[in-house]
């Protein structure tokens, strides 16, 4: 076989740029640097168990034999693939070419100490030897083998692809980039679809994080965190030390390292709050020197109450270790107002006002985003996973945090620590409204109503994130499911059931499998056009049944960050067109819509808009507003 057109050349850069986004969208599962390191030592006809071991261990042993002949076999595929793709059909065919299997006929040469030996030059002087030498075989090297030619091309053509086909595993990579396909499947099903969710589990969870994941056993699980460990530096996140560790064996010192202090949603022993939030200087805070306890911001005010109701005093939060079931109730309830005032209404608690308790209130009643506030039951708190609610609080439970928090403040006007007391007259068992408009009783939306969301949404400029915003709306009319579930919604649940044009079925329909139990929504024409136009616009190919949008989602990044917002961080990061979102940016981006319609809405009706959550869009009454 000719390989004279096959060497690699120097490609334009748009050339280049083109070929990086078409390996990218061309397959769910992506090319990293441990792939070509491995690589270049089959080429060269290496020992391949110690690279398997340290670049790919993650795809399985190297004893089996048949997992590790397909991988490389689809690596060659992949990188074959890409070639053609840039028009290299010689570097496409040269790369499939395994050079050991060329058998190389090229007759060696002898070394000179051989030389020397087979014509008795040993005694003479190794310049004598080389003359000799010399004038039997001649200045210049033997030709290369055709075997040696294929492997330094092939070299050569793996560091051009290198340079164009590697891609760094981001957090928010879905795990069927980097995974085989068997084991992605398994993590996926397990709720652990991109890197990020699974190095939080693993986190989370600790040793044996592993055994609610079917078919993950402790060697899979142990080449799973090594895989992770290595790539670090480009996900920005990795497991930690603990998770080697069973959690009975480590210290109260080790677990404190899993989560490090932060402002954010984390336990009040964690929480850095910044100095204008503390309290030390709160609207209502008394002089200290009038102050009965030695307290000087909130959050020692608050361990002193604690410790008050338990007899004894101290106002550090290391003093939490040891409380009764009274204290820790009362603590939790503490702790939760404290967080919601320093992460979403931005306000220290010696600067509460009547409003904001009643806000909280309707606050626990429904807790969003909920990926943020809420969590399983049983997260302890040195975990990543523990969060301040496991969902919605009852009625009963919103008026013991009522009465509970009442009894911080009674004590803290008490100990002149405050002025006055925020909760008198606050009551669970009824909300005030925040404006004068009419609040449905029923937190749905009409038809009328969902007619002015989409005039709105048609309005708005022609932008990636707004091309976003219209499809998430039409595929929560159609499904009804949560924005927890919609952005795990991928381009694969859509599929044709029936032949087009069947009289009594569906063009189109969605398969939604949660938990085992898989719903089918019939998806019309107008939704399959938004989802045609959506991977159009961020450089997908527009039909939903094109093999290469396999595992894209359907709820993806705003491609357009870089013109919204050419002020933000995100602009400089690689953003990947097939990844999805968290439900917290969709909330994020739904609630600014509501916000924009009760602004413009002029209708005679009430301006439900003002109180609407996302919540709203999942149920539609068959009531008129007129």
């Amino acid at each position: 076989m000719a390989i004279q057109d096959a060497a690699p050349a120097a490609v334009p850069v748009k050339t280049a740029h083109s070929l990086a986004a078409l390996v990218q969208g061309a397959t769910a599962r992506r090319l990293h640097i441990g792939h070509f390191a491995f690589m270049r030592a089959v080429v060269q006809g290496l020992d391949t168990r110690e690279s398997w071991n340290r670049y790919l261990r993650v795809e399985g042993e190297h004893d089996d034999i048949r997992n590790v002949n397909r991988t490389i076999q689809w690596i060659r595929d992949e990188f074959a693939a890409a070639a053609r793709r840039s028009e290299r059909h010689g570097l496409a065919r040269l790369i499939r070419i395994d050079p050991n299997r060329i058998e190389d006929k090229t007759e060696r040469l002898p070394t000179l100490e051989e030389h020397a030996l087979e014509y008795g030059l040993e005694d003479f002087s190794q310049a004598e030897q080389i003359e000799h030498y010399q004038s039997q075989y001649g200045k210049l090297r033997a030709p290369q083998s055709r075997r040696r030619r294929l492997i330094s091309k092939q070299l050569e053509a793996l560091h051009w692809l290198e340079a164009l086909a590697v891609q760094p595993p981001l957090a928010n990579d879905p795990v069927s980039a980097w995974f085989n396909p068997d084991l992605a499947r398994r993590l996926d099903a397990a709720g652990l679809s991109t890197l990020r969710l699974l190095i939080e589990r693993i986190n989370g969870v600790g040793f044996r994080w592993w055994v609610t994941v079917k078919a993950i056993g402790k060697g899979k699980a142990d080449r799973i965190v090594a895989w992770l460990r290595a790539h670090e530096h480009s996900i920005g996140m990795a497991p930690g030390d603990h998770v080697d560790t069973p959690r009975a064996a480590l210290s109260r010192h080790q677990l404190a390292q899993v989560v490090p202090a932060a402002t954010a949603v984390v336990p009040i022993e964690k929480l850095i709050i910044p100095g204008h939030l503390d309290g030390s200087s709160g609207t209502h805070r008394l002089p200290q020197e009038q102050c009965a306890i030695a307290a000087v911001n909130d959050v020692e005010a608050i361990f002193c109450w604690i410790h008050a109701k338990g007899g004894s005093k101290g106002p550090t939060r290391t003093q939490a270790k040891k409380l009764t079931h009274t204290q820790r109730s009362y603590l939790r309830e503490a702790e939760r107002f404290l967080l919601w005032a320093i992460m979403q209404r931005r306000i220290a608690l010696s600067s509460m006002e009547r409003r904001d308790c009643q806000s909280y209130l309707e606050f626990i009643a429904d807790p969003v985003p909920a990926e943020i506030w809420c969590g399983k039951r049983g997260r302890e708190k040195w975990s990543p996973l523990w969060r301040p609610f496991e969902g919605p609080l009852s009625p009963a439970a919103r008026r013991h945090a009522s009465t509970v928090l009442k009894s911080l403040y009674a004590y803290l006007v008490e100990q002149r620590y405050l002025d006055a007391n925020p909760w008198l007259g606050v009551s669970a068992a009824s909300r005030e409204t925040v404006t004068a408009t009419a609040k449905p009783a029923e937190k749905s939306l009409t038809p009328e109503q969902w007619n002015y969301l989409w005039r709105e949404a048609a309005s708005l400029p022609d932008s990636s994130a707004n091309r976003r915003l219209r499809l998430a709306l039409k595929l929560i009319e159609l499904t009804g499911l949560r924005l927890a579930d919609v952005v795990t919604c991928r381009v694969d649940t859509l599929c044709r059931p029936a032949a087009e044009g069947e009289p009594g079925t569906a063009g189109w329909q969605l398969v939604f499998d949660k938990s085992g139990i898989r719903q089918r929504f019939d998806m019309d024409d107008v939704f399959m056009q938004l989802v045609s136009d959506y991977l159009a616009s961020r450089g997908l190919h527009p039909d939903p049944m094109e093999p290469s949008n396999h595992g894209v989602f359907l709820i993806g990044t705003a491609t357009d960050i870089s013109e919204r917002a050419p002020w933000s961080p995100l602009r400089l990061q690689r953003l990947d067109p097939r990844a999805g979102i968290s439900p917290g940016t969709l909330y994020g981006q739904l609630k600014s819509f509501f916000e924009r319609c009760a602004a413009t809405h002029d209708g005679n009706g009430p301006n439900v808009f003002v109180a609407a959550s996302t919540e709203w869009l999942r149920h539609i009454r068959p009531d008129s507003l007129s």
